[in-house]
Order: structure tokens, then C-alpha cells, then sequence
């Protein structure tokens, strides 16, 4: 049984990921090119200074993605090389450079789907407080007119941001991914506010900078339960304990993002330190930060399982894992979008779905990695069961299109469809690509169960 008739197929990545090129043509510092710098910040000391070189190398790219048969792309706008310092006057060469890359997409039948903030805030609003700041939510409205205004007609479908859950817990909270801080918990609940005020704004400010009609949508990550048993009682605890606040992990959670974003408002269950600040802030705060939103972002890699009562099911020994040591749960893809649907009552799209392997490239010259489509075809056999649930999903973005840097682990985990060869930039399609675009073409009717 294949997909909905007009589901999307895509891949995705995220500037400062791919791009590399760090300071050429204008572009500003961002928060990870001066993190990378910290001795013993990433693994092995990489940077992403270089990266897959997709700022020379986006043509080669795309026709991978064509190849592929893929019908979107979704990719990152980087801050700082569009607006160096975080707002004001704009760099030409930036815009230029993704100009480039809309207009390239375009001929080849790939729509663009454009995130606005992948993690990499400009450096020169960090040192003004950052995500501490609602002057950094301003200036994230003034980013997003900017953008809409130029690809207005071409693009016209945005995320505004990419997991806010964990560009604050690892940023702001635990300090391993950039800027590093490690901040107490009333200060980081005012960086997810802020966050989410930004979002708010910059919705509008989309809508307002665009004569053409968009859809827009927020990327959530957060805890996935499934339900251990085959039982309603079973999938109404684990539906419970995905929208609760786990104690030592509070900061990963859906609805911490989502509540306010789509209802208005923190949730009922939200810790103390989050009840607090929502009762502190302005009210019409909400009413920004509830701005009109057409879509959920789903980020989904693994869950966990739960019982009748609620309680967490340690994994037994052996259980299947990816090279990142993240468990294998099929049923994560399925019951993520259909507790969110539940909740908010949105169109769920797949915005990021894979794993890293151990790839490397063969005697034969090519790069086989069965790993990958065998975690693929479980993943996505389960998100079309929540489509036969009723769920509307619209697509599915494969992460990611090709190898890159993967922040804090640097160039050790392999995530791609596409390898590259970092010491020459070499693509080498993966047989998992070849495996996907067959899927793409007949709309995942051969998938089998």
C-alpha cells in the first residue's frame, strides 16, 4: 500500500553542517564557528570551518537529490552570512548564495523547504545575551522579513526552528553544544521563552514579507513513549507519559514547545521552574508566541517503551542499536505522530528520520550499508500504519542527504544517504539511496512489511 497520493519525499541538512566556507564572501561569525574553536569542545578538534564545502559543491548535490527523484529539500539559511551581525544591513553575497540554490532547486522539480534557524545564532548577538535576550527574538523577526521578502514566490514553505528543546538542554543547560553555558534553570527557561517569542514573531513576519501564500511550521524533538503492550490501557499510559516531565530529563519534551506554540501556554504539568516564569512574563506574550502555525515538524530517532501503569521499560540486554549507541524503536516514527496529532490536531511532517553507521567505502568502490535501509524500511512501515491510523502525515525527510559534521561528535557519525570523502569531498551515493529513490517512485508501495 503506498503513501498518501501527494506525500513528499525528501532530504535534509542544515547549514552550518554542509555549507563550510565560514568566513567567506561577508559572512559573519556564528555562536559554533567560536565554540569550535574551545580546546576539547568537539571530537577530534574538527570544525565545521569546511564542512561537505556545499557552499561550492550545492550543483553536485542537487543532482544527487534529482537523481534520487527527491520532491524537497529541506536545508538551513545560516544568520550570520545573511546578516552579519544578527540584523541591520544585509550581505549581498549571502542572500546571493542561497538565491543560487533556491533557483537551482526549482529547475530541478525540488521544492524548498527553508529553515530559518538551525543553531547557529550570529556571534555579535551571543555577546548582547542571546537566546537570554528578547532583543535576540527582534531580531529574528527582522531576519525572517528579510527572507521572505527575497524569495517571496519561490519559497514557500518555512520552518521557523530546529529542536528548540535541544539547542537550549545542550547549549544553554549542559554546555556541550554551543555557546556552552551552563546556566541555572530559571535562566534557561527564559532562553526557551525567548526562543519561542522569536518563533511567534517571526511567523508573522513570514506572512507579512510574502505576497504568496506559505505554509510554516516549528521542528519539536522530545521523549517518545511507546506502549509496551498491545492494550488501550497500554497506549493511554504511554500517551500520558509522553506529554509528562520526566525529572531528570525535563528539558526534552514536546509539549514544553508545542503547548505554547500551538495552545497558548505552558502546560499544566510543567515544572515549577516553568510555572513561575509563565506567570511572570507578559500575557500578550502568548499571543505572540501563538501565532497562526500549519504544521508540526517531527524530529524522531528512538523511544522508549512504557507499561500499563506508566513505567519505564528497560531495554533487555543486547537490544539493537545504531553506531551512535541510540536504541532502535521502529514504533517511536508511528506513535510520535500520532500522540502529537491527538494533542494538537496539526499535519505532521517528518522533518528528520535516520541513523549513523559505520560506512566506509568498499574494495568494489562503493559504500553498502544495509544497516541503513533495514532501519529505514522499519521506520517507515510503522509511520504508514499512523497514516492508516487517520494521522495526516504530510512527508518524510530522510536525515540527512549527505555525510556532515555532527557537532559535538565532529565527522565521526556518518548520517547520510550520500557519503562524502572528506579529505577530497567526494560524493559516493550509498546503496541506501538507491534503495530510496525506489521508494520515492512508487510512493513507499514497495517498502513490504
Amino acid at each position: 500500500m503506498p503513501f498518501p497520493s501527494d506525500f513528499i519525499w525528501g532530504a535534509g541538512s542544515a547549514a552550518y553542517q554542509t555549507e563550510g566556507a565560514w568566513n567567506e564572501d561577508g559572512k559573519g561569525e556564528s555562536i559554533w564557528d567560536e565554540f569550535c574553536r574551545r580546546k576539547g569542545a568537539i571530537r577530534n578538534g574538527d570544525t565545521g570551518e569546511t564542512a561537505c564545502d556545499a557552499y561550492r559543491r550545492y550543483p553536485e548535490d542537487i543532482r544527487l537529490m534529482k537523481d534520487m527523484g527527491l520532491k524537497a529539500y529541506r536545508f538551513s539559511l545560516s544568520w550570520p552570512r545573511i546578516l552579519p551581525e544578527g540584523r541591520g544591513k544585509a550581505n549581498e553575497k549571502g542572500l546571493a548564495f542561497y538565491d543560487a540554490l533556491v533557483d537551482m532547486l526549482l529547475e530541478n522539480g525540488i521544492a524548498p523547504y527553508v529553515t530559518l534557524y538551525h543553531w547557529d545564532l550570529p556571534y555579535a548577538l551571543h555577546t548582547e545575551g542571546g537566546w537570554l535576550s528578547r532583543k535576540t527574538a527582534e531580531a529574528f523577526s527582522e531576519f525572517a522579513y528579510l527572507v521572505a521578502k527575497r524569495f517571496d514566490g519561490r519559497v514557500r514553505d518555512y520552518i521557523t526552528m530546529n529542536e528548540p528543546q535541544c539547542f537550549i538542554a545542550q547549549g544553554y543547560a549542559r554546555g556541550v553544544h554551543a555557546p556552552g553555558l551552563t546556566l541555572p534553570d530559571d535562566q534557561v527557561a527564559l532562553c526557551m521563552h525567548n526562543a519561542l517569542l522569536a518563533h511567534g514573531l517571526a511567523v508573522d513576519s513570514l506572512r507579512s514579507g510574502s505576497a504568496a501564500p506559505l505554509n510554516i511550521g516549528i521542528v519539536s524533538t522530545g521523549r517518545v513513549c511507546c506502549p509496551a503492550g498491545d492494550t488501550p490501557r497500554a497506549r493511554e499510559a504511554a500517551k500520558a507519559a509522553a506529554f509528562s516531565f520526566a525529572q531528570e530529563d525535563w528539558y526534552y519534551t514536546h509539549h514544553w514547545v508545542l503547548d505554547p506554540a500551538i495552545l497558548g501556554g505552558y502546560p499544566e504539568n510543567s515544572p515549577a521552574v516553568v510555572g513561575r516564569l509563565g506567570r511572570c512574563v507578559p500575557a500578550r506574550d502568548f499571543d505572540i508566541i501563538r501565532a497562526k502555525t500549519d504544521y508540526i515538524g517531527l524530529n524522531v530517532y528512538h523511544g522508549c517503551y512504557v507499561d500499563d501503569g506508566g513505567g519505564y521499560v528497560p531495554p533487555y540486554p543486547g537490544y539493537p542499536r545504531t553506531a551512535f549507541k541510540w536504541p532502535i524503536t521502529p514504533e517511536a516514527i508511528r506513535f510520535g505522530s500520532v500522540w502529537l496529532y491527538e494533542r494538537y490536531g496539526l499535519p505532521v511532517v517528518v522533518t528528520e528520520n535516520g541513523l549513523s553507521c559505520n560506512d566506509k567505502i568498499y574494495l568494489d568502490g562503493k559504500v553498502h550499508d544495509p544497516d541503513r535501509i533495514d532501519f529505514l524500511q522499519r521506520y517507515l512501515n510503522e509511520l504508514k500504519k499512523a497514516c492508516e491510523e487517520g494521522v495526516p502525515v504530510r512527508g518524510y525527510f530522510h536525515w540527512s542527504l549527505t555525510d556532515n559534521f555532527e557537532w559535538s561528535s565532529g565527522y565521526d557519525e556518518r548520517f547520510g544517504l550520500v557519503y562524502v570523502d572528506y579529505p577530497t569531498q567526494r560524493r559516493i551515493p550509498k546503496d541506501s539511496s538507491f534503495w530510496y529513490a525506489e521508494v520515492v517512485k512508487s510512493n513507499g508501495a514497495n517498502i513490504g512489511a
